[in-house]
């Protein structure tokens, strides 16, 4: 393969790994998830309740078994759209092309063990994507405002690095702008900086430092303050963990240096007063936590992903990050294809494919790219001199 099409193909098979296995364990706390099985999650897991079909507080979808989630879904709609247009998108984008995917194409939906539309396992906060764009008619730019402020536009991303490969800032702008249709405020900053943080580690020589400095540099008001305070927790350490302990010591620090800036607060199942409305102190939990996790995991995958799956809360969400971008960082062959192949036979999707897809859009993409990029420089130089070439 080459390097476009093994970085695309990891950096989707590693968020859907991520996905598929933090969705069992999605909303529940570390000490619930190791009561639960007997000890820390280190691999594919079942369902909370043995009797998913009626159980709350999810009835009913059957997370876990290696199901991905619509973290996935929605990544996979998203590609599509790419390789449809083969160009970068905009917000417009999303009405034009992405919302007619969500209600008019049914697809496999593997929690819900049928065939169904994309809308009818998205939450809530995707669901605004359909009544605002479809039904609302509002302007796609500033169709987000209003909705609930989470790691909804975030989680399905990564896409968007893959187009802007080597290019953290040109990533960042493509994904603010398109998730403008979707989220505002800090949701829509965690879209930005993740996508960031992708582009950042799919750059040939690419180290862990470097998407550190990435996010950093392209974060803005309590995003910005939430990566540095959790980076400044775990960066003195001098080794990734290496024993149960210190796997939860290392979930609680994260937690602690996140918890000033999560809206949601102590209690992911009962959120405070003020949880997900726009604020320009606060930030998603989400990207804070995954980017810690790496820090502290040096960039490794499996570690940084069982972290986050054990970490609870949006466990698929945190995962879905922190796999995507030590993916990125590591090339196809680090995502262990035993997870992977078992998630794709249980959620009937070529994931692998879906990376392929991608990279065929992305190398058209960045084609466009120089030629623009090669133009513009000439006309930089003519007006330096005052003479077209």
């Amino acid at each position: 393969m080459s390097w476009l099409e093994d970085r695309s193909v990891a950096v989707i098979t590693g968020a859907a790994v991520g996905d598929a296995l933090g969705g069992a364990t999605e909303g529940w706390t570390p000490a619930a998830i190791e009561e639960r099985h007997g000890g820390r999650v280190r691999g594919i897991v079942g369902p909370w309740y043995p009797n998913w079909q009626d159980a709350r507080p999810i009835a009913p979808y059957h997370k876990g078994d290696g199901h991905i989630t619509d973290d996935t879904l929605m990544t996979r709609a998203l590609v599509e759209v790419y390789a449809k247009r083969r160009e970068h998108l905009d917000a417009y984008a999303m009405a034009e092309d992405l919302v007619p995917l969500m209600i008019g194409e049914p697809r496999w939906i593997p929690e819900l063990e049928s065939t169904a539309l994309l809308l009818q396992r998205v939450f809530l906060a995707e669901k605004w994507l359909v009544a605002r764009l479809h039904y609302g008619h509002v302007d796609p730019r500033e169709a987000g405002v209003g909705n609930v402020v989470n790691c909804g536009a975030a989680m399905y991303v990564a896409p968007v690095g893959l187009v802007n490969a080597g290019d953290p800032r040109g990533a960042y702008a493509e994904a603010i702008d398109l998730t403008g249709a979707h989220q505002s405020s800090y949701g829509r900053e965690a879209a930005g900086v993740f996508a960031a943080m992708v582009a950042a580690s799919v750059d040939p020589g690419a180290t862990l430092d470097d998407v550190v400095a990435a996010a950093l540099d392209v974060a803005h008001d309590g995003t910005a303050a939430a990566l540095r305070a959790v980076v400044d927790a775990v960066s003195g350490r001098t080794a990734a963990p290496a024993t149960d302990d210190e796997e939860r010591e290392l979930a609680r620090v994260v937690r602690e240096a996140v918890a000033p800036y999560d809206s949601v607060g102590p209690e992911y199942r009962q959120m405070s007063m003020d949880a997900r409305r726009p604020s320009r102190t606060k930030s998603i939990e989400e990207l804070p936590v995954a980017l810690g996790l790496l820090v502290a995991h040096r960039g490794d995958y499996r570690g940084a992903v069982l972290a986050a799956v054990n970490y609870g809360r949006d466990a698929d969400s945190i995962a879905v990050m922190a796999g995507a971008v030590a993916a990125g960082l590591g090339g196809s062959g680090v995502v262990p294809s035993e997870w992977l192949d078992e998630i794709e036979s249980a959620s009937k999707m070529d994931v692998r494919e879906t990376g392929r897809l991608m990279a065929g859009a992305a190398a058209d993409i960045l084609r466009a790219d120089r030629e623009r990029a090669l133009s513009r420089l000439a006309a930089i130089d003519a007006v330096g001199t005052g003479e077209r070439a």
